[in-house]
């Protein structure tokens, strides 16, 4: 039995989905609620983002709580010998938190006992072992909806819209094309104050579109499947990204930072789907994007290794040696 810290399917694609979907032979999976992983049984605890264990942001005294009850979760660990496995989503949280947050993390990386990096060029470090499972794709899940052709000048940023991914950065540098013929579509829920970013940084220009909410797998597909160029400006060294594997799925093309890890998927999915830019997003950069995509690359990105029945199988391997680490084999 596998305790993964992920919160129940929504009805929307989700990577909760795909792990539950992708279980091998032999693998069992609960979800994660704070009364099992304190009392309940299972071989292995497998957390996604730690962050979320212990963060409540409207109620403090609540976080407080939960930082008690990952110190005792962290206890029964040890005492019971049952290991614990991180996946790797990002390096650290996108969000600092606060001085109590960032020991009680520290805490939880010193306990892990195998890390699963998402690429090979990942360079986290903690744990007693590391073992590399790639993210996988949504095509399946995506098949069955409408795919609507690419449209000509038309760019979209997708997915939650977090301070980190530059939305600021993507308005400022689009509204320093001057073409007519281009339009950005921004699409995904917004964290607290991001929505007024976007409505200001948009206000005057009418080629700014927004959707600022949570969409459906149906409008998902849609939004991407018109899009001739998705834009994720992220700030920092950008490590991975939901919304890159689901353009990918639906075979549009990608612009994003430089960094090792998009190098690294850019060679594996094959030329023309993944444009890098050094330093930060430009009115250059993008137009240059733009032209790029006026003729979309052949055939598909190659994403047939990242088939989620193949990840479970690496899956089950890496639950077997995290339980021979702690003796439980």
């Amino acid at each position: 039995m596998v305790l993964h810290s992920l919160r129940e399917p929504d009805g929307t694609t989700q990577y909760v989905d795909q792990i539950i979907g992708g279980t091998p032979p032999g693998v069992r999976i609960r979800l994660f609620d704070w009364s099992t992983a304190l009392v309940g049984r299972y071989d292995v605890l497998h957390v996604h983002w730690p962050e979320l264990l212990i963060r409540d942001s409207r109620r403090p005294w609540l976080r407080f709580v939960k930082r008690r009850l990952l110190a005792l979760l962290l206890l029964r660990l040890r005492v019971q010998r049952i290991p614990l496995v991180w996946t790797a989503h990002n390096l650290d949280p996108h969000e600092q938190g606060t001085r109590s947050d960032r020991r009680a993390l520290d805490r939880f990386s010193r306990r892990v006992d195998l890390v699963i990096r998402l690429n090979s060029a990942s360079p986290v470090t903690i744990g007693r072992e590391r073992v590399t499972i790639p993210h996988g794709h949504y095509r399946e899940p995506f098949s069955r909806y409408h795919q609507p052709a690419a449209e000509r000048g038309r760019l979209l940023h997708v997915g939650i819209i977090r301070p980190y991914k530059g939305i600021d950065t993507l308005i400022e540098a689009f509204r320093g094309v001057d073409r007519a013929d281009l339009r950005l579509r921004i699409v995904g829920a917004p964290h607290p104050g991001q929505a007024e970013l976007v409505e200001a940084a948009g206000r005057g220009d009418r080629r700014i579109e927004s959707l600022l909410r949570k969409v459906s797998d149906r409008e998902l597909v849609e939004e991407i499947s018109r899009a001739q160029l998705v834009v994720l400006p992220y700030r920092g060294s950008m490590h991975n990204s939901g919304a890159l594997f689901a353009a990918l799925s639906l075979g549009r093309p990608v612009l994003v930072p430089e960094s090792p890890t998009n190098a690294a998927l850019s060679d594996e999915v094959g030329p023309g789907w993944i444009l890098e830019y050094p330093g930060e997003l430009t009115a250059e950069v993008l137009e240059k994007a733009v032209h790029a995509t006026l003729t979309p690359p052949e055939g598909e990105p190659g994403l047939d290794d990242r088939d989620w029945a193949r990840i479970g199988l690496l899956h089950r391997d890496a639950y077997r040696r995290a339980l021979a680490l702690t003796g439980r084999s």
